[in-house]
């Protein structure tokens, strides 16, 4: 007998407990190349979870355009599970900033009582950074462009602005690695090394991981998988975005423009 409830059952799936061994076996791997141990189980376990994420992200895309079993109910639900995620990753950069801050503004007696430590020559904010600052801006721009004209309808125009978002993530990682291979510090010079390269590189991390999420809402734009009524996936993805490009205003302003 069918209840009469709003929630979506889900079928028996195999990716959970695959993605998880997967993402352990390749977090072993990591470290043993950490320690000079290079072997092929890394790439290995990096294929398998890029895999099993492809084909666990179809069978979700199936559930909610083909089958329609994402009903009003379950995309609010959905929506909030994404507000509660990107708080988790907020509390991640505010422990990056709160260790940064410590050390700036506190320096220990190690660091010579100087922050940045002496001999360390730091970029130009005004450069790189500043660039790569207002081409994240300008992308935040283009995504609410895109937004705006999905709900209008507005077929070409949407995947224009999407497009030329894509580019300019795109083009931020490109600059953040030539940033990178012109730095005259590394990540083992200090605290300060490490706090700079593991916030930056995080950001970086979730730049790549924010713009596979647009590439595969591009791809499904394409097919006409959204309509103005129902773009959950796409305002999701929005959300992201917006979401590391305040993240990377903070970035500027404490550890690039407080260092100089």
């Amino acid at each position: 007998m069918k209840m009469n409830q709003p929630y979506f059952i889900l079928n028996l799936s195999p990716w959970p407990i695959l993605m998880a061994l997967n993402i352990f076996n390749l977090m072993i791997s990591n470290i043993m190349i950490m320690n000079f141990k290079l072997n092929l189980m890394s790439m290995i376990n990096f294929l398998m979870v890029m895999l099993i994420s492809m084909l666990w992200w179809r069978d979700v895309i199936r559930e909610s355009t083909f089958q329609g079993n994402h009903n009003f109910f379950i995309m609010n639900l959905i929506k909030l599970s994404m507000i509660l995620f990107i708080i988790s990753e907020m509390f991640l950069f505010i422990s990056f900033f709160w260790n940064f801050l410590h050390n700036s503004l506190a320096p220990s007696i190690e660091l010579g009582l100087n922050w940045p430590p002496k001999n360390i020559m730091f970029f130009n904010p005004l450069l790189i950074p500043l660039l790569n600052t207002i081409i994240l801006l300008t992308s935040s721009f283009t995504i609410t462009l895109t937004h705006f004209y999905l709900l209008n309808n507005s077929k070409k125009k949407t995947i224009t602005f999407m497009n030329l978002t894509i580019i300019l993530s795109i083009y931020f990682l490109m600059l953040q690695m030539l940033e990178y291979n012109q730095a005259t510090f590394t990540f083992s010079d200090s605290i300060f090394g490490s706090s700079f390269y593991m916030a930056t590189g995080f950001h970086g991390l979730h730049v790549i991981i924010g713009t596979i999420f647009l590439l595969i809402n591009l791809f499904r734009m394409y097919k006409l998988h959204f309509s103005f009524i129902h773009h959950i996936s796409f305002e999701l993805s929005a959300w992201y975005w917006h979401f590391i490009d305040i993240i990377w205003l903070f970035l500027y302003m404490t550890f690039y423009w407080w260092n100089n």
